[in-house]
């Protein structure tokens, strides 16, 4: 009897939820992480004006920052900023994928993934400091201080967000519908444009979305690289912070987590989707 109990416990696949205190530590992770979030969407719709003390319910902050002429200008540039962001990253991103995919194996391709990821594994402060050292320089060279510069440091910082699953896309995707699109003496035009870019959209798009949001809600890479009166909505509320903590910076955060849970929730469905294809 012992025997087989022993081979039965052996055989048991190992599960991190039957260690003891598992299940415990994992609620009280899910409540400190989520508690402040909660806390953070419940007092948005405070009617008074303190952010310790309930005081009904209400729309009125959502108001305010909706008349705020300041919130408005931000937010028209944040968007506008992750716009151009994430098409301009997503471009790149595609074509590195391409290169790093579709070709056979090359010397230094391991080093492109490297430099391709690299804001991923750096510190996002290095990669502030280090841009504002070399947008300063441009600044000082050509005088010009416009928008393009907060553009072009979202986008660097974005490619290796759209690039994974892009080139996750690429991956999983058959290379002898290429092949046979080859044989069928398709051009290699045609066959990117009529084989590999429908089954690799889904990627694309995932790939965007995710360089958009993380675009949008970026604080660091901002607060180095803009220029005076060239603060996005995250830049704003930092410095709304740093005066006086009004209910309306509560508005406007639930309604950045808004917009940022709805575009990951589409991540995720078109990620599911991607590998339910690649089944």
């Amino acid at each position: 009897m012992a025997e087989p109990a022993a081979q039965a416990r052996r055989g048991r696949r190992f599960s991190v939820k039957n260690l003891p205190g598992v299940t415990g530590m994992a609620m009280l992770c899910f409540v400190l992480l989520y508690a402040p979030i909660v806390t953070l969407v419940t007092y948005s719709f405070n009617a008074g004006e303190s952010i310790a003390l309930w005081e009904g319910f209400s729309w009125r902050w959502y108001a305010a920052a909706w008349e705020n002429d300041t919130v408005q200008e931000a937010a028209v540039r944040s968007f506008v900023v992750a716009l151009f962001a994430s098409a301009i990253s997503t471009t790149l991103a595609t074509m590195a994928a391409l290169g790093t995919t579709r070709t056979g194996p090359f010397p230094g391709r391991t080093a492109i993934y490297v430099l391709i990821n690299q804001p991923l594994m750096v510190p996002e402060i290095v990669t502030a400091v280090a841009l504002l050292i070399f947008f300063a320089s441009i600044k000082v060279a050509t005088g010009y201080s416009g928008l393009a510069y907060l553009i072009a440091a979202h986008s660097a910082f974005c490619v290796p967000f759209a690039y994974l699953p892009i080139r996750a896309r690429l991956e999983g995707m058959d290379p002898t519908l290429e092949l046979a699109a080859a044989d069928l003496y398709a051009s290699d035009w045609m066959a990117f444009s009529r084989v590999t870019l429908p089954l690799l959209t889904p990627g694309i798009v995932a790939g965007a979305m995710l360089a958009f949001v993380i675009s949008l809600d970026d604080v660091v890479i901002t607060e180095f690289v803009k220029s005076a009166g060239q603060d996005t909505l995250p830049t704003y509320m930092l410095g709304q912070l740093r005066r006086a903590i009004s209910p309306e910076v509560n508005a406007i955060s639930t309604a950045l987590l808004a917009i940022t849970v709805v575009l990951l929730t589409a991540f995720f469905l078109l990620s599911r989707k991607r590998r339910v294809d690649g089944e």
